[in-house]
């Protein structure tokens, strides 16, 4: 059972699985199932970014002195304050002997696993990122292990849209499962509907026949949300709040997704979701000990799922709706020249 999960390359604590682990081996040379990729791009978790962005105010050459700081010295991105990471694409340089994987040697592919977890060196010093952007120019190298999830680049996107939609391609796909599970009238409500993994979550939520509801921060939210028809209902409201939050409908949703990559949004969440509904939180802002004692606190009969990011088959699914949905597609490639 352990068998693939990158456990020889745990230096510190030993004996935790790599995405405890403080720190990792990264070095080149590889097991009989592992796959070492050379490194064209990070993308940074949008709750690890915004993170560093605070801490440095804005200061790009400060965020990136601390990327390189933390992979530096844990042998792996994983930021020590959100405990996130993001995802990578690159080029497959070596495939090892018993590796399970379906790559080879050539093949552009795009890490399905987290960064938190990927054993990882930086040989560039990050010298193509001015540290203002979740997407990350990097040269460097990878390791995967047999248990890894990868998938290889499709021809008819570019890599940097198509590492935009890997990164958060969980979110869609279980959205699709939770919400076919019930019968009947369906409503979802997205907090953070405008980001990536909100506006697919809206966008797989209507193509399962469920009426869809979107809570934004701004008015300019707002206006992306109408402008591109990603959701039948719209709110300008702060997540946090949970008195607005619950009050920014007229009924509760059968479902409610937690997209927002800040903290404080798990009560707000549990109040919008009528008894018998199901919160799935996408956030790694998200305090599950809040979630857990806010449900209790407020007697809240409601089924809550961490959204783990992966479900089978979920970065076709992910590529899928970006393909059926015109509006989709154009926010996350206006996104990624905006990066």
């Amino acid at each position: 059972m352990t068998s693939g999960v990158g456990l020889p390359r745990v230096l510190e604590p030993v004996g935790v699985l790599p995405q405890a682990a403080w720190r990792l081996d990264a070095r080149a040379e590889l097991a009989a199932d592992e796959v070492r990729v050379r490194v064209s791009r990070l993308n940074l978790d949008a709750a690890s970014f915004r993170q560093l962005s605070v801490k440095h105010g804005g200061d790009g050459a400060a965020v990136r002195a601390e990327v390189l700081e933390i992979v530096g010295t844990r042998g792996k991105m994983h930021n020590p304050v959100t405990g996130s990471g993001g995802m990578l694409i690159g080029v497959v340089e070596e495939v090892g002997p018993e590796s399970p994987l379906a790559v080879k040697a050539g093949d552009r592919v795009a890490t399905l696993v987290s960064l938190t977890l990927t054993p990882l060196v930086i040989d560039d010093g990050l010298a193509g990122w001015d540290g203002l952007s979740e997407q990350v120019p990097a040269s460097g190298h990878a390791i995967l292990f047999g248990r890894s999830v990868v998938a290889v680049l499709p021809d008819d996107l570019s890599p940097e849209l198509a590492l935009a939609v890997f990164d958060v391609c969980g979110a869609p796909a279980l959205v699709d499962r939770v919400v076919r599970g019930y019968s009947g009238d369906v409503s979802v409500t997205v907090l953070g509907g405008a980001g990536k993994s909100g506006s697919l979550a809206l966008t797989a939520a209507r193509l399962a026949g469920a009426q869809t509801r979107a809570v934004v921060v701004s008015e300019a939210e707002r206006s992306l949300i109408v402008e591109h028809g990603l959701a039948d209902r719209v709110a300008v409201v702060d997540a946090r709040d949970p008195v607005a939050v619950a009050e920014a409908f007229e009924a509760p949703a059968t479902v409610t997704v937690v997209c927002v990559d800040v903290p404080g949004c798990e009560h707000g969440a549990i109040l919008a979701t009528a008894a018998g509904g199901t919160v799935i939180f996408f956030s790694m802002a998200t305090s599950f000990s809040a979630a857990a004692l806010g449900a209790e606190g407020l007697a809240a009969d409601v089924t809550m799922l961490v959204g783990n990011g992966f479900v089978p088959g979920h970065a076709a699914f992910a590529l899928d709706v970006v393909r059926r949905t015109p509006a989709v597609r154009a926010l996350f490639e206006a996104r990624v020249s905006a990066h």
